[in-house]
């Protein structure tokens, strides 16, 4: 079996544990070990420096601060890297394009890390949308609810905004693959309510995409710490034959710890993380496109933007006005 080697770039991101865990797991991956601009020590090997990690990979996994992705990303451009950036893509259309062309010109690829698509049940409506089975899909109701991460998700400067820069692009990618229609207009909701930050911990998104289907997300940061997992992905979808409600994470047990006073939910189905970045390293392996590409993470990203846009202008605003 062919192997990559693969390292990952910054433990600053929440997802970066079970990133690291899922690289040294996958019999196609040579984990090269990571590097951590804190200098902090990890499982598996640390690389000094960014460049030294650089040398030893053929692609690299970023989990930084989202501020970070296109230095990152940049960097391992320019030494022949591929990247699986950490969703969003970026905190900007700008620094999102910057990535896409540092990329195309080096000639490596830049996926991005939304595992959402990689659902069975999101597998299987997609088939079911595609077959005619539910007819023309003309509404979707999605949530994308969690609790708040803290640390640095809660600063505007590193995040690039709160929970509708967390939460919207998961949805947001998963409504234009299982579509493939494009969103063109977003009317937005946003504010802080729960946690007293300087970004929105709730939102609540309208999307009209160009084929006629509208959809709402919420992306809200309204799990509270005591809820028994970290939040959720649904979708109710409406079509002109019948519905269908999905739930990414129902495959779980409900475990009651007495001895260490906590509930919490237990995952039992496939691991998204797994099926994601496999299918990342197969595609870069074969030489064929990743499945979730820089363009994708791009047009969810216009998404988050122009909800910050609608939210601040109190009106609709059309893709067209900040992609």
């Amino acid at each position: 079996m062919s192997r990559l080697r693969v390292g990952l770039v910054s433990w600053a991101h929440v997802h970066a544990p079970g990133l690291a865990r899922t690289l040294a797991a996958l019999p196609q991956v040579e984990f090269v070990g990571s590097f951590d601009e804190t200098g902090a020590a990890h499982d598996g090997r640390t690389h000094p420096s960014l460049e030294a990690l650089l040398k030893e990979s053929e692609a690299v996994v970023l989990a930084s601060t989202n501020a970070a992705h296109r230095r990152y990303t940049l960097d391992a451009a320019a030494a022949g890297v591929h990247v699986l950036c950490e969703k969003p893509l970026a905190t900007t259309v700008a620094d999102a394009r910057a990535m896409l062309d540092a990329c195309r010109d080096a000639r490596v690829q830049l996926g991005v890390a939304l595992p959402v698509r990689s659902s069975p049940a999101m597998v299987a409506l997609k088939d079911a949308i595609e077959s005619g089975r539910l007819g023309v899909v003309r509404a979707v109701r999605a949530t994308n609810p969690g609790q708040y991460p803290g640390r640095w998700f809660g600063d505007r400067r590193e995040a690039g905004g709160g929970a509708a820069m967390d939460h919207t692009v998961h949805v947001a990618d998963a409504l234009r693959w299982l579509l493939a229609d494009e969103v063109v207009r977003v009317h937005a909701e946003l504010g802080s309510f729960l946690y007293g930050l300087p970004v929105e911990d709730c939102g609540l998104l309208t999307l009209d995409l160009s084929r006629g289907a509208f959809a709402s997300i919420d992306c809200s940061w309204s799990r509270p710490q005591t809820y028994p997992t970290w939040g959720g992905v649904t979708m109710h979808v409406v079509g002109e034959r019948g519905t269908v409600d999905v739930d990414v994470f129902r495959q779980s047990l409900t475990h009651y710890d007495d001895a260490a006073g906590v509930t919490k939910l237990v995952g039992w189905g496939d691991d998204l993380n797994t099926l994601m970045v496999g299918s990342f390293v197969d595609a870069i392996i074969a030489g064929r496109p990743v499945p979730i590409s820089g363009e994708d993470g791009l047009r969810s990203l216009e998404v988050v933007v122009a909800a910050y846009r609608s939210a601040e202008l109190r009106r609709p605003v059309a893709i067209a006005e900040v992609a």
